[in-house]
């Protein structure tokens, strides 16, 4: 008596099934994750330009006005992101300008933190968690000669 081996193919064809859907579930999920990468890469440089147009906007203010102070304002050229831009400064005597007569450098530090968030100033600490969050610093230092009042020179 001979006994019929059946249903060997069935099993075959499911374990080829399994092995085929568990590669395009991991195909999936790389091109996901670039996808998720060049799409922070691009938001990464869009904050960056935000924050280096908040570091040249407060450093023109600086320079010009020799006021220094904390505000934030939406890029009007790109009004997802936000930047905050803080100034401070310092007096410092760097040699003679005459005999006798200390040199006066007042010294500008702007730094600028641009930021996609929902909050009215970056950085968002509440949306720091999220998947879409960038958030993108910088800072700049300048001097000019000081004569107690305004900027003088370089």
């Amino acid at each position: 008596m001979k006994r019929s081996q059946t249903g060997l193919g069935a099993i075959a064809a499911i374990m080829i099934l399994v092995i085929l859907a568990a590669l395009s579930a991991a195909i999936v999920s790389f091109s996901t994750g670039q996808q998720m990468a060049s799409a922070q890469d691009v938001l990464a440089s869009r904050a960056w330009q935000v924050a280096s147009a908040g570091t040249e906007g407060g450093l023109y203010k600086a320079l010009k006005t020799a006021v220094c102070g904390t505000e934030t304002w939406t890029s009007a050229d790109d009004p997802v992101f936000k930047v905050t831009v803080a100034c401070t400064s310092s007096i410092y005597n760097d040699g003679e300008s005459v005999p006798g007569t200390a040199r006066q450098l007042r010294v500008f530090r702007v730094v600028a933190t641009a930021c996609n968030g929902s909050v009215a100033t970056c950085p968002d600490d509440a949306a720091s968690a999220g998947a879409g969050y960038v958030e993108r610093q910088r800072i700049a230092v300048a001097y000019c000669e000081w004569n107690g009042a305004a900027c003088t020179g370089p």
